[in-house]
C-alpha cells in the first residue's frame, strides 16, 4: 500500500475514534474498548474502495454486505457510516436516545447502511452465512464481511455457522475476528480459552490469515488474499488492542462496556492527538 493512501486511512481511523468517544460520552453508556479496537479495520473497509457500496443507493442489490456480529461495538460502525455519508453526523449525538436511528445495537430497520440487526452474540455469523448462500443463488457476485469478537467465539452457534460455511464452499464470505484478548468478564483465555483459535477455524474448513489488525499493509494484503480465495470461506484473525489509541483504556477490561465521562473524554482525545499520558 502506498504511503499516501496509508496516511489517509490512518487519519480516517483517528476520526472514527474521535467520533466514538464523542458519541459515547454524549450517550453516557455504550462500549468503548471493542469499538476502538476495530477502527482501523472499519477505516479500511469503508474508505479504501474495497467495498462495493453506495451511500446514495444503500439498497442496491449487488452491494457488498457487512454484518457486525459483535453488535455491541456498533459505535465504530455508526462512525464509519456517518463519515461515508449514509446519514448526517449530527445523528451521532443521539446514540442510544429514544427514537434515534442509532440504537445500542445495530438495527436494519432504523439505520441506513446496516444490513442485519445484531446483538445476541453468535447469531451474526449465521446471518452472514445465509446472505452468502443467497448471493450465490442469485449470482450477485458480492462479498459478505462478518465482524466477529474473540469472546464471541465462545458461542456454539459460531462454530455451527463456520461448519455450514465450509460445507457450502462460501468463498464469498470473509469473517474478521477482532482478537483483542478481552471480553466483558476478563481475559478471553481465562473466561473460556478458545486457543488455538487459528487451528480451530482451519479444522472447520476455512482459509485462515493472521494479521496485526492495526497495520494497514497487513489488512490490505489479507483482504486482497481473501477476495482471491476460491472454494472455501476465509477467516482473518486480526490481533488488536482493546481500547486502541487511548492509553488509559488499552487492555483494560473495565472499558468493555463503559462510556467516558466528559473529563475522561478530554483525556482520551488528548491521547489520540498525541499529547501523551498524564
Amino acid at each position: 500500500m502506498d504511503e499516501v493512501r496509508k496516511k489517509e486511512l490512518t487519519e480516517m481511523a483517528k476520526k472514527l475514534r474521535i467520533d466514538i468517544l464523542e458519541m459515547l460520552c454524549e450517550a453516557g453508556s455504550g462500549h468503548s474498548g471493542g469499538s476502538l479496537s476495530m477502527a482501523d479495520v472499519f477505516s479500511y473497509l469503508y474508505f479504501s474502495g474495497i467495498l462495493n457500496v453506495d451511500p446514495k443507493n444503500p439498497d442496491k442489490k449487488d452491494r457488498d454486505r457487512v454484518v457486525l456480529s459483535k453488535g455491541h461495538a456498533c459505535p465504530v460502525w455508526y462512525a464509519a457510516l456517518a463519515e461515508k455519508g449514509y446519514f448526517d453526523k449530527s445523528h451521532l449525538k443521539k446514540l442510544r436516545k429514544y427514537g434515534s436511528i442509532l440504537q445500542g445495537h445495530p438495527d436494519m430497520r432504523k439505520t441506513p447502511g446496516v444490513d442485519m440487526t445484531t446483538g445476541s452474540l453468535g447469531q451474526g455469523l449465521s446471518c452472514a452465512v445465509g446472505m452468502a448462500i443467497g448471493a450465490k443463488l442469485d449470482n450477485l457476485g458480492c462479498k459478505i464481511f462478518a465482524i466477529v469478537g474473540d469472546g464471541e467465539c465462545n458461542e456454539g452457534q459460531i462454530w455451527e455457522a463456520a461448519m455450514a460455511a465450509a460445507h457450502y464452499k462460501l468463498d464469498n464470505l470473509i469473517a474478521i475476528v477482532d482478537k483483542n484478548g478481552l471480553q466483558i468478564d476478563g481475559f478471553t483465555k481465562d473466561v473460556m480459552n478458545t486457543e488455538p483459535l487459528a487451528e480451530k477455524w482451519r479444522a472447520f474448513g476455512w482459509e485462515v490469515i493472521e494479521i496485526d489488525g492495526h497495520n494497514f499493509d497487513q489488512i490490505d494484503s489479507a483482504i486482497g488474499r481473501a477476495i482471491e480465495t476460491k472454494g472455501k470461506p476465509v477467516c482473518i484473525i486480526a490481533h488488536t488492542t482493546k481500547g486502541k489509541g487511548v492509553y488509559f483504556m488499552e487492555n483494560v477490561c473495565d472499558w468493555h462496556g463503559k462510556a467516558p465521562s466528559k473529563e475522561e473524554k478530554e483525556k482520551a482525545l488528548a491521547s489520540l492527538c498525541g499529547e501523551g499520558a498524564e
